[in-house]
C-alpha cells in the first residue's frame, strides 16, 4: 500500500523502541517509552515543509495519526508537529 500525505503533512516511519539497555538488560513492554523519532518516508506538496524523504526527525509526543503499513508502524504528522532534524 502506498501512502502519500496531503498538504503540510509528513509520513514518518517510527523508530522501534529499545528492548534492551546498553548494559544488556531487557526492558519489559510495560516500561518502554513511546519513541519520538523516526525517518521521513514521504512529504506533502506544501512549499513550507523543510524536511525531505530519508531524513531523521523528532516530533511531538502526542502528534499525528498512527498508520500500520506492512509490518512497520508509521505516523502522519503536521509539519508544525516536527521539532528537529536529527543527524
Amino acid at each position: 500500500m502506498a501512502v502519500k500525505p496531503l498538504g503540510s503533512r509528513v509520513l514518518i516511519k517510527v523508530r522501534e523502541a529499545k528492548t534492551k539497555t546498553d548494559s544488556g538488560l531487557y526492558i519489559p513492554d510495560t516500561a518502554q517509552e513511546k519513541t519520538q523519532t523516526g525517518e521521513v518516508v514521504a512529504v506533502g506538496e506544501d512549499k513550507e515543509i523543510v524536511v525531505k524523504a530519508g531524513q531523521h526527525v523528532m516530533y511531538d509526543k502526542y502528534a499525528g495519526c498512527s498508520v500500520k503499513i506492512g509490518d512497520a508502524e508509521h505516523l502522519i504528522v503536521k509539519n508544525d508537529d516536527l521539532i528537529a532534524i536529527v543527524d
